[in-house]
């Protein structure tokens, strides 16, 4: 029994040396890679488990499995010219093509949905009115009135002879009923079994989920934004009191751009190419406003989530006002916030008050005086939960979508951002912040004025930043 014992600690010593080695050759930061070898020598029984679950950044299946749905990216990219702004963005958008290989497109127009009884009142509006398909995609989505609202509208849209597909994250939704996804398929609507997906389906896998929110509507209509499906997001939660969140809905050839990346994750999650069966002209709208979708996530090469905020920020000349549910930034987004307060531009972070994830909050609280020192105003949302991911450059450039400003988000999820070049967009953004800004208070307090679990909870929470 001994030997056998023995035997067996040589091995998880043996497998936490290996995986220590993956974490010095691909970790993106040495205190990242430092981390993680001291954990696993120091204690094998816990870190190996732990970096199963969270010590990958990359998914090297899903960027092998993108390049073979090249036929689609390769089609849309034709549009590029024909859609053109006729005037350049003031914003320099080429960092923003880059990362997302998709071009600034013109003839687009915009609506902010700033609650849950209006944004779920126009998508279930543009489900009724579908001619020809609904694609649907959600990281969240519960089996209860808000859940059985969307149901019934995909059914009835299917028995209509309309084409719908579906698709949620197996983690995010994992208390979705089985009954729920059969119903939908009983009546004609495509779902994807998240038995049959490729990736990560167990609970436990935490990294490489899925958190984009998709609604498009004949690929003339689209949604995303910071609403899941679930009855909290009505405000219905006593414990989260109003549930304060963003959706955009879009119209234009900016459609196709979010089209695209629903397309990518189909692909994914089924083999099934989506070019023949889908509308991918989209007629201009008036308003032509320009706009881009940017995603990102570890399918990408590069760190695009974090080269995203960091493009906005660094590009801020007067202004850049950002909104999000959790503040756990990334050294380089870190440095850039506090640059652009030290040269005088109005940096501002919105966060809730309310707490619905207790460590990524208290982590917050660890950065707060380092970015205040510098000029940033901090303020906290206490009107109810505050969920929304968007932000405000100067006054030519706002993004509404569903990445927060973690590392989670930055390196570990699928999300997307919904970009506009265009002064009203900024404007309407700039008004709803506004808003919010009367229903927060600007942070005063630093960390050690803090009550006592805040103080010593906020160092510690920091510690697991990597994974939050």
């Amino acid at each position: 029994m001994v030997s056998l014992s023995l035997a067996l600690l040589i091995a998880l010593e043996a497998v936490a040396i290996w995986f220590a080695w993956r974490a010095i050759a691909s970790a993106r930061t040495s205190q990242g890679a430092i981390g993680w070898v001291v954990f696993l020598i120091a204690a094998p029984y816990l870190g190996v488990p732990l970096y199963l679950f969270l010590g990958h950044h990359k998914f090297k299946s899903y960027i092998k499995a993108r390049k073979s749905s090249e036929e689609v990216i390769d089609g849309l990219r034709t549009y590029r010219e024909a859609n053109a702004p006729v005037v350049p963005p003031k914003f320099p958008v080429g960092a923003l093509e880059e990362i997302s290989d998709l071009p600034v497109v013109r003839g687009n127009d915009m609506t902010l949905l700033t609650d849950g009884a209006s944004t779920f009142k126009a998508i279930f509006s543009a489900i009724d009115n579908a001619q020809s398909y609904v694609l649907v995609q959600f990281y969240i989505v519960k089996d209860d009135d808000l859940g059985c609202a969307l149901r019934v509208r995909m059914i009835s849209a299917a028995k209509r002879g309309i084409s719908v597909r579906f698709v949620c994250d197996p983690v995010g939704s994992v208390k979705l009923s089985q009954g729920y996804r059969d119903d939908l398929t009983a009546a004609g609507v495509e779902v994807v079994e998240p038995s049959k997906m490729r990736g990560p389906k167990n609970r436990f896998q935490l990294n490489f989920r899925n958190h984009r929110k998709t609604v498009i509507v004949d690929g003339t209509t689209a949604f995303t934004g910071g609403f899941n499906v679930g009855d909290e997001y009505m405000g219905r939660d006593p414990k989260f009191g109003n549930w304060r969140d963003t959706h955009v809905m879009m119209s234009g050839p900016v459609v196709a751009q979010l089209q695209l990346i629903f397309a990518e994750d189909w692909h994914w999650a089924t083999g099934e190419t989506l070019i023949d069966p889908l509308n991918w002209q989209t007629e201009h709208a008036p308003a032509d406003k320009s706009a881009m979708i940017v995603p990102t996530g570890p399918g990408d090469e590069m760190e695009t989530g974090a080269l995203f905020f960091f493009t906005a920020i660094a590009n801020a000349r007067k202004r850049i006002w950002i909104a999000s549910p959790y503040f756990v930034p990334d050294v380089d987004v870190l440095t850039a916030l506090k640059h652009a307060a030290l040269q005088g531009v109005d940096v501002r972070i919105l966060v809730p008050e309310v707490i619905d994830h207790k460590i990524p909050w208290l982590a917050a609280f660890a950065y707060f005086d380092e970015i205040r020192e510098a000029g940033v105003q901090v303020l906290r949302y206490n009107d109810g939960f505050m969920h929304q991911k968007v932000l405000v450059v100067d006054d030519h450039m706002a993004a509404i979508g569903t990445t927060n400003m973690d590392i989670r988000s930055f390196r570990l999820n699928f999300e997307t951002m919904a970009v506009f070049f265009d002064k009203q967009a900024a404007q309407s953004v700039s008004d709803m912040f506004e808003a919010d800004f009367k229903k927060s208070f600007v942070l005063e307090e630093t960390l050690a004025e803090q009550p006592r679990h805040i103080r010593t909870g906020a160092p510690i929470a920091r510690l697991f930043s990597p994974v939050l």
